[in-house]
């Protein structure tokens, strides 16, 4: 983690090519140094974290106040930082009858905070929630009486996160987390507390910085999806080539319960949709047999999605795994022991992500928690077949090496898709895809659940999902298409969002072929298009070229009764019903 100076340096540096990032802290004490740790740590992040701060303690002023510098300001994101140790002062002036109902009452104001910001602006709010404070005034019984300071906070902290369950446009900042893993004396500077009312200690403002950046960074779609293990010594202790099944070091005892906890760390992250991989310099066999025969494994083959065991260079084996998944390196995650493999990979492949992991086995796990790497802006049910997905997509890799041309393999896949609109049920899965999407994304834009269902419910727009499925399993919910009626004859493509695992199979085809049976259905005689842009979204630039449209006054033009249906070898579910 770099210092607070090391941050401020960073404020010097030329921002023209960061993607920049709108917006408003709010707070009720002074911000101005945590202002500047989170435009540097932006920095780090190519972020250009451009700030709207008005003076603290002025909350009311700005959220209450329609004509206000806040909504005139249009920010992506609101962060709100209330302090504990001004909500003690405020609590501490009530009449004691009154202290019970505190959590209640700061509740409900947050709750009015939150939908005041709501209704005069589409942002993203992310709340602080409160650390922890001994007061000693009750002591221990403070846990058995509701008219303790600590009693109303907890209490205050789990309404919170009841709130924010419920609303898409609502995150938590868990600066309590951090309290608990760095000590009250190392986030709160008394000091500076008393003389110019900052509640944060300097060097606790770049971890500060971090975390919310964390949150922004996720729900502007830069996450990691994928973690790459290495075995000996990595994911379990010896090496398994030498020390034979029985040699190696699992279990709850001594070491082995350090490899134990990481790798039920690392199954959590798999159950909540981050991709595993195995990379390793092994006899394919050999690495394989603790995962299927040793009885203290907790990893199992079902939630590997690719494995490579062979002693090719752990670079090249890494590029072998991209292939497959189709993601970008930045979404990688590389766990290994040895510094020089790490270095490889490090200098090898710009983008991925190797943290230097501590030389004793028994610090792996503690480490990896602080630096939050996976973390994420929603998770959706279909998040859990992500491996099996993923494990069908190798042998779908595996299969395709087998035919002498690609159109023999795609009509041998068998592939049924199903089309159709935005639902309820559909409805978080494609806030999701338009949160996470980067590659296969031509505009960029992302929703929240609230945000499509007013788009849905709206007759100026018009939606589709596509689901796909082949002979080997199913793909799930793949794409998304929002369409919107610029006027009487024209639908703009608001949103094309694709899985990159569904590349060069025929539905970028199908895709066009049903926007374009919503625009005849409804009388449109244009379908107009635009590419914005990114970092990351290349893969997409000449695709409305390669469907056909043409380049007109900045848009891409196509027109609807010229148009003859793509070719492909997708059927629909109720073709094949039929």
């Amino acid at each position: 983690m770099k210092t607070f100076n090391e941050l401020k340096k960073n404020l010097k540096k030329d921002t023209a090519g960061l993607q920049r990032v709108s917006i408003a802290l709010l707070a009720d004490s002074a911000t101005q140094l945590f202002a500047q740790a989170l435009k540097g740590y932006g920095y780090d992040r190519n972020y250009s974290f451009c700030l709207y701060e008005p003076d603290y303690n002025q909350i009311d002023s700005e959220v209450f106040n329609a004509q206000s510098g806040l909504y005139q300001s249009g920010c992506e994101f609101v962060l709100i930082n209330l302090s504990t140790e001004h909500l003690l002062r405020e609590f501490q002036s009530l009449p004691l009858n009154l202290r019970t109902d505190f959590c209640q009452q700061k509740m409900q104001y947050l709750e009015a905070l939150v939908a005041a910001i709501s209704e005069q602006m589409n942002a993203r709010i992310i709340i602080s929630n409160f650390t922890a404070i001994d007061e000693s005034v009750f002591g221990n019984y403070r846990n058995k009486t509701r008219s303790s300071f600590g009693y109303q906070i907890r209490t205050l902290n789990h309404l919170l996160m009841e709130f924010a369950i419920d609303r898409q446009n609502v995150f938590i900042c868990d600066v309590l987390a951090l309290q608990e893993r760095m000590g009250y004396e190392k986030i709160f500077d008394p000091k500076l507390y008393v003389h110019a009312d900052m509640v944060y200690a300097i060097e606790f403002l770049p971890f500060l910085a971090k975390s919310f950046s964390d949150i922004i960074a996720a729900i502007k779609g830069q996450i990691h999806k994928c973690v790459i293990l290495d075995l000996d010594n990595t994911t379990w202790g010896g090496i398994i080539g030498d020390d034979g099944l029985e040699g190696i070091q699992l279990g709850s005892l001594g070491i082995g319960k350090a490899f134990t906890e990481l790798q039920h760390w690392i199954k959590q992250l798999q159950e909540r949709g981050v991709i595993i991989a195995i990379c390793s310099k092994n006899n394919e066999d050999t690495a394989r047999a603790p995962f299927i025969k040793h009885p203290d494994m907790v990893l199992r083959p079902e939630d590997i999605s690719v494995f490579v065991a062979n002693w090719e260079t752990k670079v090249d084996n890494i590029h072998y795994i991209r292939n497959i998944l189709n993601i970008g390196f930045d979404a990688m995650v590389f766990l290994d022991d040895n510094p020089f493999e790490r270095e490889m990979v490090r200098s090898s492949i710009p983008g991925i992500t190797v943290p230097d992991l501590p030389e004793d086995p028994a610090e792996y796990l503690s480490y990896l928690r602080t630096l939050n790497l996976f973390e994420t802006a929603s998770f959706t049910a279909e998040d859990g077949e992500r491996t099996r997905q993923y494990q069908e997509e190798a042998r779908r890799t595996v299969l395709q090496k087998s035919f002498a041309d690609e159109e023999t393999f795609l009509k041998s896949l068998n592939m049924q898709a199903d089309a159709r609109p935005i639902d309820n049920f559909s409805l978080p899965r494609v806030a999701q895809l338009t949160q996470r999407s980067n590659q296969f994304n031509l505009r960029t834009v992302r929703y929240t659940e609230e945000d499509i269902a007013r788009l849905i419910a709206s007759p100026e727009y018009f939606s589709l999902t596509f689901s796909l499925q082949d002979q080997l399993g199913s793909y799930g919910l793949i794409a998304v298409v929002i369409l919107k009626a610029s006027d009487a004859s024209t639908l703009f493509i608001d949103t094309w969002i694709m899985s990159c695992r569904v590349l060069k199979r025929g539905m970028e085809q199908f895709t066009l072929n049903e926007i374009v049976s919503v625009a005849k259905q409804h009388g449109f005689k244009k379908i107009t298009g635009d590419y914005l842009p990114t970092s990351k979204n290349a893969l997409v630039q000449n695709l409305y070229a390669d469907l056909g449209f043409r380049s007109t006054e900045g848009l891409w033009v196509l027109d609807v009764n010229e148009f003859k249906a793509k070719k492909h070898y997708i059927k629909t579910i109720t073709e094949t019903a039929q």
